[in-house]
This record gives C-alpha cells, sequence and structure tokens, in this order.
C-alpha cells in the first residue's frame, strides 16, 4: 500500500488540495499520513523567561486544540466524496516543516507527497518563496502540488515534458504506473526547437521500449517552448503536468520550460515533480 504524506496548515490551499490528496490516495491504494507542523517560541538563552514551560505548553496545547477540531472536518470531506474507506493516520509535531516532513518520510516510508499552494496567479509564485520550493528542492520523492483554483477532476490525461534524456525513463516509468492506477493516459510531449540536439533514432527507441503502455508520444516543431505546452495543455486536455526535476539545479529544471507567470496563470493545473536522482 502506496503511503502519501499531506503536510496540512487548514488553510482554504490545503483543504482544496485535501481533497486531490483523497481522490489520489483512493486511486493508487494508498493510504494518508496527514502532518500538521508548528513552531515554539523562541527566546535568546539570555532573556529565557522563567515561566517557558508554561508558555510552551500553551502554544502546544493550542495546536493540539486546532488539530482536533479540524480533523473531523477532513473527514466529514472524506465522508461527502464516499472516501471515508481511506485509511488515514495522524502527526502533530513541533518544529520546521521541512525538518518534520523528512522526519516523516523516513520513519513511515512515505511514497509520495500532496500540497496545497496558493501560488494560483502563476507557477513562478507557487514556486518561489514558498514551502514547496524547499521541499520539491530537497526530498527524493515525488510532490504533488495542488494550486488553490485546481478544483479536483477525474484524472484523463497526464503529460509528461521530457528532453529525452536516459534518466527521464525512471520518471516516466513512476508517471505511467500513476496513469495506469488513475486509467489515465500518459501524453509525452517534446517540443523540437531548432537547437534542440535530441536524435530521431532516440525518439524512436522511447516508442518501441514503452510500446504497450498507455502512452502517446508527440513532438511539437517550435521555438517557443511556453506557447507550446500552454497549447498541447489545452488542447488535450491535461490533467496534471509531470515534470523533472533535476537535483543539481531545480530552478535551471523549472525554468527550462519556460513556466514563467504570464505562462502560468492560464493554467492552475496540478504539478506533479519528479525528482531525477
Amino acid at each position: 500500500m502506496k503511503r502519501i504524506l499531506f503536510p496540512t496548515d487548514f488553510s482554504e490551499a490545503a483543504t482544496n488540495a485535501f481533497v486531490h490528496a483523497l481522490e489520489f490516495a483512493n486511486s493508487v491504494d494508498g493510504e494518508l499520513v496527514l502532518l500538521h507542523a508548528f513552531d515554539l517560541p523562541v527566546f535568546d538563552n539570555q532573556y529565557f523567561p522563567e515561566n517557558y514551560m508554561i508558555i510552551y505548553e500553551s502554544v502546544e496545547l493550542s495546536q493540539f486544540e486546532m488539530f482536533k477540531d479540524e480533523l473531523p472536518k477532513l473527514r466529514d470531506i472524506a465522508q461527502k466524496r464516499n472516501l471515508d474507506a481511506v485509511k488515514m493516520t495522524h502527526r502533530l509535531m513541533d518544529g520546521g516543516l521541512l525538518y518534520n516532513i523528512e522526519k516523516t518520510i523516513a520513519e513511515d516510508q512515505i511514497d509520495y507527497i500532496i500540497m496545497g499552494t496558493e501560488g494560483a496567479s502563476g507557477w513562478s509564485k507557487l514556486f518561489l518563496g514558498t514551502h514547496t520550493t524547499d521541499v520539491i528542492s530537497d526530498v527524493s520523492i515525488p510532490v504533488l502540488s495542488i494550486p488553490l483554483k485546481a478544483h479536483y477532476k477525474s484524472v484523463k490525461n497526464i503529460a509528461f515534458t521530457t528532453r529525452y534524456r536516459p534518466k527521464d525513463k525512471a520518471a516516466l516509468r513512476e508517471v505511467i504506473a500513476i496513469a495506469k492506477k488513475m486509467k489515465a493516459k500518459v501524453r509525452l510531449v517534446y517540443v523540437k526547437t531548432s537547437y534542440s540536439d535530441v536524435k530521431k533514432e532516440t525518439m524512436k527507441e522511447w516508442e518501441t521500449e514503452f510500446a504497450g503502455e498507455p502512452v502517446e508520444f508527440s513532438v511539437i516543431y517550435s521555438d517557443d517552448v511556453k506557447e507550446s505546452i500552454t497549447d498541447f495543455i489545452l488542447f488535450k486536455q491535461i490533467s496534471i503536468l509531470a515534470m523533472l526535476t533535476y537535483k543539481r539545479n531545480f530552478f535551471e529544471s523549472l525554468f527550462h520550460h519556460s513556466l514563467t507567470q504570464d505562462y502560468a496563470s492560464e493554467l492552475d493545473i496540478p504539478i506533479l515533480a519528479i525528482p531525477i536522482k
């Protein structure tokens, strides 16, 4: 059974993402691990208050009470969507979000992370200056980011952008496995520009290797990568965009696909970031 980590601050963006997390867990026969992390007050040792433990316990108690109050709301959402059979466990942890995510990944053997983001006005905002940036940059498992305005729809088509690098194949297999669970098709797209160096023989080798899989290969000849991918996503009615994140430079990978703010504002769809190891 796949284990899906769902970090939440109980915001509107997180609640919207919870629906996606439920549906994803149901599709892949998975279970959800709900994580709420909070920071305790930090004091300079020189001015360490005598009542620190009282403050500590007060903050911890208030977080616990909020956690306890919010969980029934999430269970109600699951019940209304007839997904209350999806197994859910809970973690309330003090400390930084990224630290606790990495700790939970190790201790609970997490396979995927699903996070909400308020970067609905553009994918540049979705990644820049958010917790999502840190998580995608640091973890070694796929992260599905859900913009606030990306309301859940049944997943029929998953776009997979590639430059036909050898390491991309492992990511494609990961996406194919997810697509099969969702009964969806993978729409692989490569934008061949005037300066592209991928040979036709390489593309043919990929088509042969993945023959029989639910993958459709598309090559677009254009120097306008941004416009080409935008049109592809809209024309093919893409539900999720799968991107590769090269650990040596996440932002280089991100902007290679020309995912600028004006491009992003047209789409508002979930992004599946798959690390290349």
